[in-house]
């Protein structure tokens, strides 16, 4: 399998970590997405999106992060972190789904306000930031219920649902979320924040955060 990507990304970091997670091997292509090497027509032919990352295994093009995920998971054999239990699956892939549609476009707003305009050497917008409060309230209380009295989103131990869930938070400090009232989400990010996978694929130090 390659894999196309760029570590610094929200949906890069989350394959690269969950693939560590998982003892996935693979090879990887470098893709600026800074320098919009995505929109290279060589990579469109991939992912005609244009987005990152991309995964080719043989004859298969394959796009959208947490797809990437669960065929990595299916090819390994890694049942612990994708289960092939049904209800835990449909558990793992509610989560996958909820993350993907509004989690991340959420968590984003924080990203692009508080981290990507000041590295581009712009200003925070507030008003966008305040636009956004009650949504991600929402989203953040119902993570946060899901949590009370468990260690991590669906499974007794780390599973891809936890991976691709802390992904778009995943520079929450420095993406300034508000997560004072959410001891569940804060505890649970404390963990995986603890896996060597998170650990191993820091993105702060890439994009020059202490």
């Amino acid at each position: 399998m390659k894999l196309y990507f760029d570590p610094r990304t929200v949906n890069c970091r989350k394959v690269v970590a969950g693939f560590q997670l998982m003892g996935i091997d693979y090879e990887t292509m470098d893709i600026d997405y800074f320098a919009q090497g995505q929109q290279a027509p060589e990579f469109v032919a991939i992912n005609p999106n244009a987005a990152l990352p991309a995964l080719v295994d043989g004859d298969l093009k394959l796009w959208e992060s947490n797809a990437i995920l669960q065929y990595g998971a299916d090819k390994s054999g890694a049942a612990g972190a994708y289960p092939t239990d049904l209800k835990v699956r449909a558990d793992i892939n509610r989560w996958l789904l909820w993350e993907a549609s509004a989690w991340f476009p959420s968590t984003y707003v924080y990203l692009v306000e508080n981290v990507v305009k000041p590295i581009l050497g712009a200003e925070a917008d507030q008003a966008i930031l305040d636009g956004e409060a009650e949504r991600f309230h929402k989203l953040a209380g119902i993570l946060d219920a899901q949590l009370a009295g468990r260690d991590w989103i669906s499974t007794p131990d780390p599973s891809i649902a936890d991976i691709s869930v802390a992904a778009p938070m995943h520079l929450h400090s420095h993406q300034k979320l508000p997560l004072e009232n959410y001891g569940n989400l804060r505890a649970w990010m404390a963990r995986v924040e603890e896996l060597p996978c998170w650990k191993a694929t820091d993105v702060a130090p890439l994009l020059g955060l202490s």
